[in-house]
């Protein structure tokens, strides 16, 4: 008996005759064609009259939404050095984060003030100087004066050696210090490679003790496993020898993660090491170098006072008009190196330039002026909103429209008013959280001013990121 399912195949598999075929294709033509005579002979429906088509109301902007940052009123000012102070220290620093100041008020010494306190002092006794041959010259020749002028010869050599020898001794304690630093940093960086050669050298130890404990672990747990494939002794036994084998291998993975910990960390130590004998070299080097410079600098100028003064001593004999006006001009050119050698003082202290409060110290006492400067300050008595309207929408904003500023990191919402909108198009800076957003948009700085309270709630908030929604 024949199965259904045969008889299927059978009539699958036996060939169907082509006029069945071409009959079939025919027929599949006409059935497409009658349909599409309907499809085209369908009447469209009629549309309906206008009246009756809903309107679509565009809802009215109200407001424009955009992210922004904080910032006090007159931004925030970093203080530095002047440019030919740069490259000194921080002597002493007078301020910390945190401090109302005062404009004019001294923020930081640099380290060149005692030197130029020198050059001061120094151009302030050649005024002096000045001052009195003017009047020799003015009185005339008398002995006395003749005298008068010997002894300032005589002080002004003494003055010259006392400066020279004065510097001798500053240069030779330089010299001592950083011959000192230089041996303490050598030191230190010799213990440092002999103290990172012994770490590793007692970790290679414990390395190659752990392989060989591994190592016979591995041979027993393999001796352990034949004697119990043959029953000879107790799985318990066994798992105990496989759990050496594990506990070693976990220890030999430990001992060489410390080693290489080891190697890093002495290096890193050493490189610092170095780097440190490389600055105090460089640094005691430059010390050196600038005191030796003052050194005949001073040399240099008490050999032209001394020369200066037994001139004046070979013509104050005879008062002539052109003597007068040569001693005036030398006094004036006295005054105005005593205004420079002043003003270079005043250099030595760094001043703020206004009230305001210090945000955050880049330089610390006995530091290098960092390019960063010294303080960053700002006046936090009137905060300020930056919002970065897109252009798109920079043509709604006006001065005084009312500002809602908000931020997780507030307590409440802040409020002020569009002060001033800015002139050029730039790129976003302030960038949302979200990826969806585009980073690169274009957008108008609006800068809004804040109210009373909300300038005193946001005082220690500079550089918040914040969103804004000024109402049109």
């Amino acid at each position: 008996m024949v199965s259904n399912a045969t008889v299927k195949d059978s009539l699958f598999l036996k060939p169907i005759p082509r006029q069945f075929v071409i009959l079939g294709i025919a027929g599949s033509i006409g059935i497409m064609g009658i349909t599409a005579a309907r499809v085209f002979n369908l009447e469209l429906p009629q549309s309906e009259p206008a009246s009756l088509v809903s309107q679509v109301v565009v809802p009215q902007v109200k407001t424009v939404t955009a992210l922004g940052r904080l910032e006090p009123a007159g931004e925030v000012i970093k203080l530095s050095a002047p440019a030919q102070s740069q490259g000194s220290r921080v002597e002493k620093l007078l301020v910390k984060e945190g401090d109302s100041i005062k404009a004019g008020q001294v923020i930081a010494i640099l380290d060149n003030r005692d030197r130029l306190q020198a050059a001061s002092e120094k151009a302030k006794e050649g005024v002096q100087v000045a001052q009195a041959n003017l009047a020799k010259v003015q009185a005339g020749a008398k002995l006395g004066e003749i005298e008068a002028q010997k002894a300032e010869i005589a002080r002004t050599q003494a003055q010259s050696l006392g400066d020279e020898r004065a510097q001798r001794e500053t240069l030779a304690r330089l010299e001592a210090q950083w011959q000192g630093e230089k041996a303490v940093q050598q030191a230190t960086l010799a213990r440092l490679e002999a103290q990172s050669e012994g770490d590793k050298r007692a970790q290679q130890a414990t390395i190659k003790r752990l392989e060989a404990e591994l190592n016979n672990a591995r041979s027993e747990y393999r001796r352990y496993e034949q004697l119990y494939k043959e029953g000879a002794i107790a799985q318990s036994l066994f798992e105990s020898k496989r759990l050496n084998v594990d506990t070693f291998t976990q220890q030999l993975s430990e001992a060489k993660a410390i080693l290489t910990r080891t190697d890093a960390t002495g290096a890193k130590q050493i490189g610092e090491a170095k780097a440190n004998l490389e600055r105090i070299t460089v640094t005691g080097s430059k010390q050196i170098n600038e005191a030796k410079a003052v050194l005949a600098r001073i040399q240099s100028t008490g050999s032209q006072q001394i020369n200066s003064a037994q001139a004046t001593l070979n013509k104050i004999a005879e008062v002539r008009p052109v003597d007068v006006a040569a001693a005036k001009a030398e006094l004036r050119q006295a005054v105005a190196a005593e205004k420079e050698a002043l003003t270079n003082l005043e250099q030595a202290y760094v001043k703020s330039p206004q009230d305001g409060v210090i945000f955050k110290i880049h330089t610390r006492s006995g530091e290098t002026v960092s390019n960063d400067g010294i303080v960053e300050m700002g006046q936090v008595s009137q905060m300020m909103a930056v919002a970065e309207v897109y252009q798109s929408d920079v043509s709604k904003i006006q001065l005084g429209q009312k500002v809602r500023i908000s931020s997780s990191s507030l307590p409440s919402e802040i409020h002020g008013k569009v002060d001033r909108i800015g002139w050029q198009i730039e790129r976003q800076n302030v960038i949302n959280s979200d990826p969806s957003e585009n980073i690169d948009s274009r957008v108008v700085e609006v800068h809004i001013r804040l109210d009373e309270e909300s300038s005193q709630t946001t005082a220690k908030f500079t550089n918040l990121q914040v969103k804004t929604t000024i109402e049109l």
